[in-house]
């Protein structure tokens, strides 16, 4: 079951995606939890655990691409119940790297688990690996 505020709040996330793959961390800054537990398992592997160590992570990869890139989440399932909210599904870029001269996809599968935290949607996991063919 989703509740207006969280639609509302996943078009807030959809426009926090397309800045980052345009190089701007700080959109997805705002929204990682202050509060423990947080994690990140990014499309890189590996794992990050806590607030300012993911924000770190995040400057980091945002910092790999150049404005001009697009993005666009297509959620296959999503949910919330009361302090807690959840989307499933693929994000598509197309992103300029800066090491690049072309553009280039970047489709990824991701999971992302939401508290509320000072009445707001803070971001407590996320889980993002490359969608590759069957």
């Amino acid at each position: 079951m989703k509740h207006a505020d969280f639609d509302q709040f996943m078009k807030t996330r959809a426009q926090i995606a397309s800045a980052f793959v345009n190089g701007d961390a700080a959109p997805l800054d705002q929204i990682v939890a202050s509060r423990e537990p947080s994690t990140l398992f990014g499309p890189r592997g590996g794992h990050v655990s806590g607030a300012e160590q993911i924000r770190r992570a995040d400057r980091h990869g945002a910092a790999q691409f150049a404005p001009g890139g697009d993005c666009r989440i297509e959620v296959l399932a999503a949910g919330d119940g009361g302090d807690l909210a959840y989307w499933v599904g693929l994000q598509h870029a197309r992103v300029r790297m800066k090491d690049k001269p072309e553009p280039v996809a970047m489709d990824l599968r991701v999971t992302e688990i939401f508290r509320r935290e000072d009445g707001q949607w803070k971001l407590i996991h996320c889980h993002a690996d490359r969608l590759t063919a069957p």
